[in-house]
């Protein structure tokens, strides 16, 4: 019986921690790492493979899935999943596994401290002081929370958890989700809506939907002319979500007033961008998912994914349901 084999493929620069080898092998499951850079060092390095793992954003998967015959899952560490060819995968009957409970709190409290750095203007606050400015009317707070409505585009784990903090703020809240059931809308008190009603309707926007053929530029020139010129927008998702031209021309014609945002397109952005220039704009470099739980976190849930693989179960968190997958799987 052939050894069962993980090749960790991309690495992100991390080091992985002592624990993970050991771990493995006391399964009895072999495990290789190397960051690949081409089609030939993934073939060479992965072709016998039953699970590749992925740690991070390494497109290295795309176009060269054929160069795994023997892989019956992909481990993305993490919880977007862009950089996996899903929809291959899923007809090569691949399962398609992701850590997104390594980074949902972290992400929501970004959401949150962003939305908060633009209301009180903190960022903004922070540099006229350092520049020598003491004065409280330069970036005067415009706006406030409480009674005002809180607008999610995507209801999935992140954004139900933004929603539990949020209540605390007594906002309205309402959400659009077309995958998401009523009863799970009814159980956060948020109220199901179409994408047109919440942006028309919403005070602040968060965005906490995947990157997929749909939402690519899913919030771009229409949809931003449907905000109230008072609005904010936070995006902590992926930067094509929003069509970035059309969201600096927001930003410069008042369609809306402010963002917050963790993520861009492209990522780092050009130095000539004119986002980097705006004082109603809030910007971090795609990091809302990082805390001091998530690198162990991400670890312990990877390897937990591919414990559940060799024993033959469905891992924890799985992105394409409608697989058939290579090998029979029960339930956790």
């Amino acid at each position: 019986m052939k050894t069962f084999k993980v090749a960790l493929a991309g690495l992100d620069g991390q080091v992985i921690p002592d624990w993970v080898p050991k771990r493995l092998a006391e399964e009895k499951i072999a495990f290789v790492a190397k960051e690949c850079h081409t089609r030939e060092e993934l073939a060479e390095f992965a072709a016998d493979a039953d699970v590749v793992w992925l740690f991070g954003g390494s497109k290295i998967l795309h176009g060269n899935l054929d160069v795994l015959p023997r892989c019956g899952a992909i481990i993305r560490t993490g919880s977007g999943t862009d950089n996996v060819p899903v929809k291959d995968a899923t007809r090569l009957h691949m399962v398609v596994a992701n850590t997104p409970e390594s980074l949902n709190d972290a992400v929501a409290e970004h959401a949150i401290g962003l939305m908060l750095a633009v209301i009180r203007q903190i960022a903004l606050q922070d540099r006229k002081v350092r520049s020598g400015l003491w004065d409280r009317y330069e970036g005067f707070p415009r706006w406030h929370l409480h009674g005002q409505t809180l607008g999610l585009v995507g209801f999935g784990r992140i954004a139900r958890s933004v929603a539990k903090r949020m209540r605390g703020f007594e906002m309205n809240m309402i959400a659009f989700d077309p995958y998401v059931s009523a009863a799970v809308f009814a159980e956060y008190s948020v109220k199901q809506v179409k994408l047109e009603d919440l942006l028309a309707s919403s005070d602040f926007v968060s965005l906490h939907c995947p990157l997929t053929e749909a939402t690519r530029h899913l919030i771009r020139e229409p949809q931003l002319k449907l905000m109230k010129p008072t609005s904010v927008l936070v995006n902590t998702s992926r930067g094509p979500v929003v069509d970035e031209a059309a969201l600096i021309s927001a930003l410069t014609q008042g369609w809306i007033s402010a963002a917050g945002l963790d993520v861009l397109d492209p990522e780092p952005p050009a130095p000539n961008n004119p986002l980097l220039k705006m004082e109603n704009v809030v910007i971090t470099p795609h990091l809302s998912g990082f805390s001091d739980l998530f690198l162990p976190e991400n670890w312990r849930l990877s390897v937990e994914s591919v414990l559940d693989l060799f024993h033959g179960k469905w891992p924890r968190s799985y992105v394409n349901p409608e697989v058939t997958p290579r090998w029979s799987l029960k339930a956790r």
